[in-house]
């Protein structure tokens, strides 16, 4: 029997993967994989079960009226779940969050197999799961309990969803309780994540891409391109990645090995210090140029502290430039929380 996966994005940041049978319908699906999806008539009358279809091929039927769900509804994504018929795996955003739905958060656990210090500036930990590889949307994240304390801190996957060795690139901070523990572990140690989390993931690629990476913001970067290496993509990809000192340039390497992967990814890289000899200084904003706009037919995505991502709003705010989607993810170190559009 085929079944699909159906990611199903809660707005309280929550993922949740369900299989979905050929020829099921999605509210079925998520009932059967025990998630009460929001509904009322389960008929196509009420709309109460509509969410918006983010990727995916499905069928809708006819089976539904107007009232709830019109044609240009209908045209900018929106479905109605009771009778969306997937024929092939989706991603639905639900407007509510996974508790009203009766779910929550996921837990595993994974040992360490590898942690690698880049300076001062970054260390690159890869886990590894005893089971299954966890399901994930590239560019989404997870909750690492840090162990010996109460705290936990969010990091993105560097690493392609499927894969049961899993990696993240994370800032090395002075007295922070992760980069600590850190600085003493051994492969083999085990810690504790909850996830997958955060509406900052890839979308259906119809169009060309820009990404612009803050430091450790590289890191979903390097999920999202392993994802499109993969899949042979060959819609034109810009990654312009800005870091404060020359020592913050990490994992270059890995741009350069998928810019010989994928011949339609290039990327620049950008030091803001006024010391550094590197030949592009300055912020990223100063380095877009309009080429990789393409006159607005481009999808955005923006990683980055929450200066960063301020200053790349003002700046298609004031330049005019409007991108045809613009999403980013507001991160602060030594801090679980984040922001994402």
């Amino acid at each position: 029997m085929t079944f699909y996966t159906i990611a199903l994005n809660f707005e309280d940041g929550v993922t949740r993967f369900i299989d979905c049978k050929q020829g099921e319908k999605v509210l079925d699906a998520a009932f059967r994989n025990k998630i009460n999806l929001p509904m009322d008539c389960s008929d196509g009358v009420c709309g109460t079960c509509k969410c918006r279809a983010e990727s995916g091929a499905y069928d809708l039927g006819n089976d539904f009226i107007e009232d709830a769900l019109t044609d240009d509804e209908a045209a900018e994504g929106l479905v109605l779940t009771c009778q969306m018929v997937p024929s092939s795996d989706c991603v639905l955003a639900v407007p509510t969050t996974s508790i009203a739905c009766k779910t929550g958060h996921q837990k595993f656990s994974a040992r360490v197999t590898a942690v690698a210090p880049h300076h001062d500036a970054a260390i690159v930990l890869e886990l590894e799961v005893d089971a299954a590889a966890p399901a994930f949307l590239p560019g989404q994240y997870v909750n690492i309990d840090v162990p010996g304390s109460s705290q936990n801190r969010s990091y993105s996957f560097s690493s392609a969803p499927g894969d049961r060795r899993l990696g993240f690139l994370i800032k090395k901070i002075p007295d922070g309780v992760m980069s600590g523990w850190l600085a003493g572990a051994k492969p083999g140690d085990r810690l504790d994540l909850t996830g997958p989390l955060g509406s900052f993931y890839l979308r259906d690629v119809k169009r060309p891409l820009l990404f612009l990476a803050g430091g450790t913001g590289l890191a979903p970067f390097l999920s999202m391109l392993e994802v499109l290496a993969r899949a042979g993509s060959e819609q034109m990809i810009h990654l312009i990645y800005g870091v404060t000192r020359d020592l913050d340039l990490v994992l270059v390497d890995a741009l350069e090995a998928y810019a010989a992967r994928l011949p339609s990814f290039t990327f620049t890289t950008v030091v803001a210090e006024e010391a550094s000899d590197h030949p592009r200084k300055g912020w990223v904003t100063q380095h877009m140029p309009a080429e990789v706009l393409h006159g607005g037919d481009v999808d955005v995505y923006l990683c980055g502290p929450p200066p960063m991502v301020d200053a790349v709003r003002r700046h298609f705010d004031e330049s005019g430039a409007t991108p045809a989607s613009f999403h980013y993810e507001k991160f602060t170190p030594n801090a679980p929380a984040r922001e994402a559009a």
